[in-house]
């Protein structure tokens, strides 16, 4: 059973929707045809039976002595006589078995046990209906009943012991059920045949999408170009239209991260060259006078030290940096979410902060608030946000930090940013032409950005009243935490 299971398996769909439209196809029509069979031989065999029961006759008490006598016709007196109606077959039958043809009968019924037993309880209520044979070997329709003698006008007695057969052939009803089988198997042949060419047609004008969605595939896997689209129609909405928008999401949203990669890559290249390039030429600088014995100044000699430990310093940075970016979305990292007191991650990145800008005047207005996320990278994100702040403000300046009710906002008192570069302060790499000669790799408010975004919240930065910049970060949460979270 297995074998023939894979061997379906293994045919390709069109065969197999085929196979399954002729196989129901088949079954529906196999089922109406024996039905209709069945109905129509039941109706020819009740037509028949009704003729056998108005056939039966009641005797003259005269003509009942007269057939039952000991010289009773035990066959017809002419074998060859051929009536109008064809054979006639009417006889009496007697319980040991003797028979007594009536006169109008052209051929004997043969005598079953059912003819002898109705012969030895007659009842005029009662019959027995059989398919049998006559005397030539024909097939036959017996009724056999009890034998009603006339007593008077209006009375009747039942003889004993004797029983009144009667036929009819099925000759032409079995030729007409022949013909009817042989019609309906045409036809189901007809339907099947009809079914599985109607099958393969709908198969292959289904599977066409399928087969353009196959060779899209193909094509991206042969050639990896994934500007493949497949055309669907907007007003469609069926499995394999959904499949086919699915693909081509599913071709963009690659195509747009590849180009987001290639783009990094490129980037990430483009901001490393100058540091190692800074780094190459310092420290060749450093072992050239050591190879020429013309050992630097020491003032010259600790600058470029500094140079090269400042320049190691900003390399590690954006190699941390882009591992950040890197990451997996945490959607897959379920796991490290938590509960985590959003004033505590602020009060840890301002310390950071006010180390960095000890000219600076940091304010911090905190009040409780509670969100999940993760809490290392949430605090990278905070820290990033007062970064920025601290290397715009102007030396003496202020920062104004303030969180409450799921809102941090860290406002600053520098250059501010122009309205027609705060579309691009979150891209990767993206540096404003007044800020490229200060340190950084244009990453961390992208990072900013993804963080906030991976925890349900938004981020913006918006020009201050009375200059600056304002950076706004929103938050889902609540004021206290969760039962069971201290």
């Amino acid at each position: 059973m297995r074998r023939p299971v894979r061997r379906f398996r293994a045919l390709p769909i069109r065969a197999r929707l085929s196979l399954l439209v002729a196989a129901a196809v088949a079954f529906a029509v196999a089922a109406v045809s024996v039905t209709c069979w069945f109905i129509v031989r039941g109706k020819l065999y009740d037509e028949i039976d009704d003729d056998l029961r108005s056939s039966v006759l009641a005797l003259q008490p005269e003509d009942f002595d007269r057939l039952t006598t000991a010289s009773c016709a035990q066959a017809p007196s002419d074998p060859d006589a051929i009536t109008p109606r064809g054979k006639q077959y009417a006889q009496l039958v007697r319980s040991d078995g003797r028979v007594c043809l009536l006169p109008y009968a052209t051929t004997a019924i043969d005598v079953t046990r059912d003819d002898l037993d109705v012969a030895a309880r007659p009842d005029p209520n009662a019959g027995t209906l059989r398919n049998g044979t006559d005397s030539d070997g024909e097939r036959v329709r017996v009724l056999a009943t009890a034998v009603v003698v006339k007593t008077g006008e209006l009375r009747r007695a039942v003889a004993q012991d004797y029983a009144f057969v009667v036929a009819a052939p099925l000759g032409g009803t079995r030729s007409t059920l022949n013909e009817l089988a042989l019609l309906l198997l045409l036809v189901s042949g007809v339907g099947v045949l009809g079914a599985a060419a109607a099958g393969l047609a709908v198969a292959r004008a289904g599977l066409r999408p399928v087969d353009k969605l196959t060779e899209a595939v193909e094509h991206v896997a042969r050639t990896e170009d994934l500007g493949v689209r497949i055309p669907v129609e907007d007003d469609s909405e069926d499995e394999v239209a959904r499949l086919s928008r699915s693909f081509n999401s599913m071709t963009s949203a690659l195509a747009s991260s590849r180009d987001l990669q290639q783009q990094l890559i490129a980037d990430a290249g483009h901001e490393l060259r100058t540091p190692l390039t800074s780094l190459r030429t310092n420290i060749e600088l450093l072992t050239r006078s050591e190879e020429t014995g013309r050992p630097l100044p020491a003032e010259d000699r600790t600058a470029l030290l500094v140079s090269v430990k400042a320049q190691m310093t900003e390399l590690a940075a954006l190699i941390g940096d882009l591992q950040e970016l890197s990451r997996p979305d945490p959607g897959q990292h379920a796991g490290r979410a938590e509960i985590v007191a959003w004033q505590e991650v602020v009060e840890s990145a301002l310390r950071r902060a006010r180390l960095r800008g000890p000219e600076l005047t940091i304010t911090a207005d905190l009040r409780p608030w509670y969100v999940r996320a993760e809490r290392s990278a949430l605090e990278r994100a905070v820290v990033n946000v007062l970064d920025n702040a601290v290397k715009f403000s102007p030396a003496g300046g202020t920062v104004e930090v303030r969180l409450g009710d799921g809102v941090l906002t860290v406002r600053d008192h520098g250059p501010g940013i122009p309205a027609d570069e705060l579309p691009h302060v979150f891209d990767r790499f993206w540096r404003s032409p007044g800020a490229r000669a200060l340190p950084g790799s244009g990453l961390g408010l992208s990072i900013v950005a993804r963080t906030v975004q991976q925890a349900g919240g938004e981020v913006a930065l918006t020009p201050a009243a009375g200059g600056g910049t304002t950076a706004t970060v929103r938050l889902p949460g609540a004021p206290t935490p969760p039962p069971g979270v201290p």
